[in-house]
């Protein structure tokens, strides 16, 4: 009855527990059933990033460019989107080349690169790149950032059919998006497996220290959350929307705690459109357009997470990467926010494709895992909150007053 119980963060977290007990008590002894057990895991997750990435970016494109299309009010939406989460990957992308956690880790890792393999050069060079000769190529030879433009253009010209061909590759390609979840999830499930047999392996070869690294990145990616939650939102508030913060957080806190307890931007929608629309007084109309898109392809807290993560992982293996590099890193966090929100566990999954796209090995991934369930909650709240805000900024950009803003909430006190 009580494994029934037990969710996935519950088996994570046994994982992670057994593992350090294990390689404390065993000692490099465990290695011959830790290495197996994390590279099996691994090699699940690579198989699943490319199909992955191909379904999910197309889909989420298909779901924002279809009803009422991408017109005035879906360009507003995408520009807020865009504006947000760049604020958000250049807080992290500060703040982590800023306090440099990862410099200095006592973790040892299987694979430990010279340099990772991404392609040097400067910025004009790096975004022709980013446009694939063949996308079947770079498909096969797992090049990211290509395959995810040309799912993004091929996802807005199939928007462009005329039925019965929008209707039809639509379907399948939302029904490919469902299988994929489902395979995604069974992959994650290995992850119980992945972490045991990471931790056993970094306990039984370096000890205790590598948590310490490890916690100073829980720390600067929680104050990088804070930045964005309390600074770069209500900035855009002020001098885009022009309306006084403090009135429309008035509204939010029901939403925000059930992002935090729950996790899922999805599940707290119906309370962050109650406090958009009665509190914030955006109109039904922005509201439940641009919400709902939100809710799915609107991620900051989460791009900011993978910025981090992902130039940790590079100090970690004692990597520098280049400003090149690192501009991969945030043009892929922009870009695979658009589709991967709905797929379980979004976070890690996005940071997986990150790596990839970098040229870091994803063992690297698996290390963070210990403390990804307590960010995901702060991360996720920090999403609701930026797609709270993309309502009033888009309510006003499209000529709405919000008179009478915060003080529904007011009366109802009283």
């Amino acid at each position: 009855m009580l494994l029934k119980k037990l969710t996935l963060t519950h088996y994570i977290f046994i994982g992670i527990f057994l593992g350090v007990v294990s390689g404390k008590i065993f000692g490099e002894a465990i290695l011959p059933i830790a290495d197996p057990l994390a590279n099996v895991f691994l090699r699940l997750l690579k198989m699943a990033i490319m199909p992955l990435i191909v379904t999910s970016i197309i889909s989420g494109v298909l779901s924002v460019g279809s009803g009422r299309g991408l017109g005035s009010l879906g360009i507003k939406t995408l520009l807020y989107y865009v504006t947000s989460s760049l604020l958000a990957i250049v807080t992290g992308l500060l703040l982590v080349n800023l306090f440099r956690p990862g410099v200095g880790a006592n973790i040892e890792l299987q694979k430990s690169p010279d340099q990772v393999e991404v392609a040097e050069g400067n910025i004009g060079e790096l975004l022709l790149r980013i446009i694939p000769e063949n996308p079947f190529s770079s498909l096969a030879e797992g090049d990211v950032l290509p395959v995810i433009f040309f799912c993004i253009l091929f996802g807005f010209f199939i928007t462009q059919l005329k039925d019965p061909y929008r209707s039809q590759i639509t379907t399948f390609f939302q029904g490919a998006f469902r299988a994929m979840l489902k395979l995604t999830l069974f992959v994650v499930w290995a992850a119980p497996l992945g972490v045991f047999g990471i931790n056993a392996r970094i306990v039984a070869t370096t000890g205790f220290g590598a948590f310490k690294s490890l916690g100073f990145y829980f720390l600067v990616v929680l104050l990088g959350l804070m930045i964005h939650a309390l600074i770069n939102l209500p900035l855009l508030l002020r001098f885009v929307a022009r309306v006084p913060p403090p009135r429309h957080f008035k509204g939010m806190p029901s939403a925000l705690i059930m992002a935090f307890s729950t996790c899922s931007s999805m599940v707290t929608l119906p309370l962050t459109m109650k406090a958009v629309t009665q509190n914030s007084r955006v109109s039904k109309k922005v509201g439940s357009f641009v919400l709902p898109i939100g809710a799915t392809v609107n991620m900051d807290g989460t791009a900011l997470y993978e910025c981090v993560a992902t130039i940790f992982i590079a100090q970690v293996y004692g990597i520098e990467l280049s400003l090149s590099q690192q501009l991969i890193v945030v043009l892929t966090a922009l870009l695979a926010s658009i589709g991967a929100a709905s797929v379980p566990m979004a976070g890690l999954v996005m940071l997986a494709i990150i790596l990839k796209a970098v040229g870091l090995p994803l063992e690297g991934y698996i290390i963070i895992l210990a403390v990804d369930r307590i960010l995901d909650m702060f991360r996720t709240t920090v999403n609701v909150l930026s797609d709270s805000c993309g309502a009033v900024v888009v309510a006003r950009l499209d000529g709405e007053s919000l008179e009478g803003m915060g003080e529904a909430l007011a009366e109802e006190d009283d």
